[in-house]
């Protein structure tokens, strides 16, 4: 009888977590993010391990809706993997924020009085922790895990924070040359001859990221190139050369993916 109920709560779980997207498992959260299980004391952090399971949820590559019902219990969904952007625009006019692993989103939260369009496109096959109503109990034994998880929404408030002082700059080429840093910063790879940067973007999404039209960020990507900047992998992305610029020169390669 007790399994029997222990699996109907599963199923219910799985059931009320299906409009995000396809969910036919469970993950131990902390296992997965080793990053957020470093947060918890190491005396308890088996048993966070053990008790910290969510709903999984796995997205295809292309258009996502992200708006499902309210959910006011859950403390939202974090990202295992994948690569996903957010489209934001008002008036005709869009901007977007690029979404990666350990990002926390909460994309039913509609809190502007403003109209604004939004959409999302997950540009890797991407999976989702549904960290919902039971995941949010037990994380709350544990306060170094929910101050692990609040800064990872300052991480993103930081992050687009960096992106509206970078579209202030004048120059379309100032502007690609301080956002590849940035997401170097992120998803950089060290190595012998610069820092790879494997990410598979089109120009209308970098056009987005720092208020560009895509024959411009044609163009500022080549002068980049011309210039030694950067050069363009056969697969995609890039290998960045020399040093940041301006104040970015803060980052520091061991904070890169090594």
């Amino acid at each position: 009888m007790t399994q029997r109920r222990t699996e109907g709560a599963a199923y219910d779980r799985l059931k009320l977590v299906s409009s995000f997207g396809p969910s036919e498992s469970f993950c131990r959260v902390l296992r997965e993010d080793a990053d957020l299980a470093a947060s918890v004391p190491a005396a308890q952090r088996d048993r966070a391990i053990a008790e910290c399971v969510a709903p999984l949820v796995g997205l295809p590559r292309g258009s996502w809706n992200g708006l499902p019902d309210s959910r006011g219990d859950a403390i939202g969904l974090l990202v295992l993997d994948g690569l996903m952007v957010r489209r934001v625009g008002i008036d005709g006019r869009f901007g977007a924020e690029l979404i990666g692993e350990g990002d926390l989103l909460r994309p039913w939260q509609e809190d502007l009085s403003v109209t604004t369009a939004s959409g999302w496109r997950v540009l890797r096959p991407t999976r989702l922790a549904v960290l919902d109503a039971e995941v949010t109990r037990n994380v709350a034994i544990y306060p170094s895990l929910v101050a692990a998880l609040v800064d990872r929404t300052l991480n993103r408030a930081r992050t687009l924070a960096a992106m509206l002082a970078i579209v202030h700059h004048a120059r379309v080429e100032a502007r690609l040359e301080l956002l590849l840093w940035l997401l170097a910063d992120r998803w950089g790879k060290v190595t012998t001859d610069g820092v790879r940067l494997p990410l598979k973007l089109t120009h209308a999404v970098i056009g987005e990221l720092i208020a560009a039209r895509r024959p411009t960020v044609t163009v500022g990507l080549s002068s980049l190139a011309r210039r030694g900047v950067m050069t363009p992998l056969p697969d995609g992305g890039w290998r960045l050369h020399g040093d940041p610029p301006g104040e970015l020169r803060f980052l520091s390669p061991t904070r890169m993916v090594l």
